[in-house]
């Protein structure tokens, strides 16, 4: 039995989308940039994509730009703003539990001459309000908070910062990477003041090299990519068009049963919890002490500590079975260093190294968590035996 519960780091695309994306590079294969009917075949459907996902976000289709990923659109959005917006200020304000796409961003942008707040979490993974209006200064041009926290599911208050921001500072703008919250949330960028938010293709059952990243039309954002000046110039380079239609093919058929979804995840996440406690030294990461059962976290993520047992161990044991999980962030899986969520919300140092992300979609069925349970009950008392003895 194959068990893939790596959903946070790439998912399983929709047949759909898969057969959408193979006619545009087969039949439909014009670039858009064409004058001649070919070209205008491939420009609808980026038409149809921009239509579909604007639809979505309830924002303007000259609001929606394609770029090559998750990573692309947090880049854009901290460093397009920084170039554009530097004359009002160079104060950039983050959170200690970004995704490396904008952590990384933010530590190049202070070799830059910026100057970077990183706020703190709580143990849940949440920011302060309190403390972002403490740290939002007359020069802050931009504030990045991501939505849904890739590593424990933490959700920040996005609706709050956001019109606290504007409060704030009218002219500092708002980026929220919502690569793990998009397609799991009704996420409205007019109503919840983001000036700009990140999205990923393959985070949601579409190809992966496609990502979106939302303008709002006031924003002043400066390209990092400079060629033929497709896309209003923001973003040049030929446009992905099965990339594109293949991510708005996703985002539609996932909001089209978003209810009926997300009762299926949250009841996969409390089902799995379950299971586990039934194991000694486990520790779920990042629940709210009010809701125990996952409420108010991303419905598709898990975080478990595991005492006595390397993650790096376990993840290659449950591999063995034919079980797929994550021992944390994809991007940073392959480094050594113990992950910076974890640290910031205070696990067990001897927990660092023992932890285990498990995340789900729609595609998760109860058979596979149960088998991956058994595996789980099967193979971590033998696992801290080894562990004792060596």
């Amino acid at each position: 039995m194959e068990v893939y519960l790596d959903n946070s780091a790439t998912t399983r695309v929709f047949p759909e989308a898969a057969e959408l994306m193979t006619k545009i590079m087969c039949v439909d294969y014009g670039n858009p940039s064409s004058l001649h009917m070919k070209g205008v075949e491939a420009e609808q459907y980026l038409t149809n994509a921009r239509e579909i996902l604007a639809g979505i976000l309830k924002v303007k289709e000259k609001e929606i730009l394609f770029t090559s990923g998750g990573t692309e659109s947090d880049n854009l959005a901290i460093m397009g703003c920084a170039a554009a917006n530097n004359r009002r200020g160079r104060h950039l304000i983050t959170t200690q539990v970004e995704h490396p796409a904008v952590l990384n961003t933010m530590h190049y942008m202070e070799t830059m001459g910026y100057r970077v707040t990183y706020l703190p979490v709580n143990a849940y993974g949440q920011i302060s309000l309190e403390e972002l209006q403490r740290q939002i200064r007359p020069d802050t041009i931009l504030v990045s908070i991501m939505h849904t926290n890739n590593e424990i599911g933490a959700l920040q208050p996005i609706g709050e910062a956001g019109a606290l921001i504007k409060r704030m500072n009218p002219n500092t703008l708002f980026h929220v990477d919502a690569v793990q919250g998009f397609g799991k949330a009704r996420i409205y960028p007019k109503r919840m003041n983001i000036d700009l938010l990140s999205i990923s293709g393959h985070k949601i059952h579409g190809p992966k090299g496609i990502g979106v990243l939302y303008v709002g039309e006031k924003v002043k954002l400066a390209p990092i990519v400079h060629g033929g000046g497709q896309q209003r110039n923001l973003r040049s380079g030929t446009d992905n068009v099965p990339g594109a239609a293949g991510l708005a093919k996703a985002a539609e058929l996932l909001y089209a049963h978003y209810e009926e979804d997300m009762e299926r995840l949250y009841w996969c996440k409390r089902y799995f919890m379950e299971g586990v406690r039934k194991l000694e030294g486990v520790k779920i990461n990042g629940l709210l002490p009010e809701k125990p059962n996952g409420e108010g976290t991303a419905p598709h993520i898990i975080s478990v500590s595991i005492s006595g047992v390397r993650s790096e161990v376990l993840l290659h044991a449950l591999e063995e079975d034919g079980i797929y999980v994550s021992a944390g962030s994809a991007c940073a899986a392959r480094k050594p260093q113990p992950s910076a969520t974890l640290k910031a919300i205070g696990v067990d140092r001897a927990l660092l190294e023992s932890t285990i992300r498990f995340s789900f979609s729609v595609y998760t069925t109860r058979e596979e968590i149960d088998y991956t349970l058994r595996a789980l009950y099967d193979k971590i008392p033998i696992l801290r035996k080894y562990t004792r003895r060596s």
